[in-house]
Formats: structure tokens, sequence, C-alpha cells
């Protein structure tokens, strides 16, 4: 699949995927500092921001997504970071073809596998009347009904886009994530080790990175470390964007 994805700056490739529900977008509190180190990709995944939307949405199809946009654009190996769902197709891409990857960077995200969470989210998207919404503070009160807190709605409704006709439509794939979003959770195994430097970066107020990860993560990427982001949950990113962007620098460097 072609992917939609935006690129600037010069110097090494350095790959950088959203997580769930999010797009490249998402990333560019950080990219305005790393494209001055690195020729950055933003790629927005399947079924996400503005690629193309597919029925086929796991990590498999997402790495080999990676895999063509690396040989659309004559990229031999690059550096590749990926925030949570995008930690995992990361991962997956890495035990694929650790060959295209220098160094691995996954952003508050473990192997191991998550039970799906996004219930009550997914409740609320699906709730807009997309077809025949009216504004986006019409959508911003009903998902309000499902998630009261205002910066997570904000960000999901940065996904409501216009058609052709003026009318609203989601960017996001919402009929195949709501079926598929088991996927989403699965476990990235592999029976090899991912061997070159790996970077686990969590955020000190977030649990998907939690004492008992340490193990597998050791195990599976023998040449990792773990570092966690202060003041900063899940979003590190967004939370604490210098320290994001100072310890990215360091790792690569």
């Amino acid at each position: 699949m072609k992917l939609n994805f935006k690129k600037s700056g010069s110097g090494v490739p350095l790959i950088i995927l959203h997580g769930l529900f999010g797009s490249a977008d998402n990333l560019f509190s950080i990219a305005k500092e790393l494209e001055k180190d690195f020729t950055l990709y933003l790629i927005d995944q399947r079924n996400h921001g503005d690629s193309p939307h597919s029925g086929d949405w796991n990590y498999e199809v997402m790495a080999e997504d990676i895999k063509e946009l690396m040989d659309d654009e004559r990229i031999g190996s690059a550096n590749l970071m990926g925030h949570s769902m995008g930690g995992k197709t990361a991962m997956k891409f890495a035990f694929k073809y650790p060959d295209k990857v220098n160094k691995l960077i996954v952003a508050d995200m473990a192997p191991r596998f998550y039970p799906v969470h996004h219930q009550e989210i997914l409740e609320g998207l699906n709730a807009i009347p997309i077809d025949n919404l009216k504004s986006r503070k019409e959508a911003d009160d009903i998902l309000s009904e499902y998630i009261k807190t205002v910066g997570i709605r904000q960000f999901l409704l940065k996904s409501l886009g216009r058609n052709e006709s003026g009318g609203f439509m989601w960017k996001i794939n919402l009929p195949i994530i709501t079926e598929k979003i088991d996927n989403v959770g699965e476990e990235i195994v592999s029976d090899k080790t991912f061997d070159k430097p790996t970077l686990f970066m969590g955020g000190e107020n977030s649990d998907y990175i939690t004492d008992k990860d340490k193990g597998d993560i050791s195990e599976m990427f023998p040449n990792s470390h773990i570092i966690f982001i202060k003041n900063a949950g899940h979003w590190l990113h967004a939370e604490q964007p210098a320290a994001v962007v100072e310890t990215v620098r360091a790792f690569l460097r």
C-alpha cells in the first residue's frame, strides 16, 4: 500500500510511526527539532490520516507497508521509531527486516499482548452521525457523553475531515478499526532476536511498560535499554516534547 507521508529535513533517514486513532500530524511537536538532524519521514499508517483504507489491518501488513515505502523512496536502511501501535509496527518490521533498521526506538509500548481498552472511544465515535453531522461542535457534544477528557476528544476529532461535497467524513477507517480492534493488542512474537541498538522509551506515569515486561524486552532485544520520561504519561511526545527530542537525539547519536 502507498502510504501518505511528510518528508522534511536532511541527514540519516528517521521514520516515525504514530499510534492508534492518530496520524503523522501528531508528531509535529517533535518533528521541528528532529528534522534539524535527520531526514524525517512522518507516516500515516493504513486506515489512518490521509493513507488509504483497507479491510486488511494487522501488524503483518503494516510492516509490509513500511517496506514498500522504503523501497519506493530508495531507503536502504533507516532509524525507526514508533509510538504505541506504531511501536508494535516498528518491532514487527525490525524482526522481519533487521538489515533495514539501523536503530529502533519504541515509545511507550512492550511486545506483549494488551487487552482491548478502547470500547468507550469506539462507542463514542460510532455514535456520531457522520453522514448528517452539522458541525464539529455537534460531534464534540456527542463524544463528550462517552469521553469526559477534553484533550482526548480534541485528539480524536482531528480525524474528522471534509469530503468533496463539503460534508464530514472520518479519515480513520472507523468500521474496520471497530471490527478488528483486537489486532491492535496482539503480541509481537519472533523466533529470532533483534540485536541492533534499541531504546524502549516509556512515560513515567504510564503503565504500558511494566517491570514484568523487562525480561521479555531484554530477551527479544538483547541490545536494548529502557528509560522513562519524567512527568509524562502514554502521550510522552506531546507531554514532554523537549525531553523526548533530547533522548532520541542522544540515542541516535
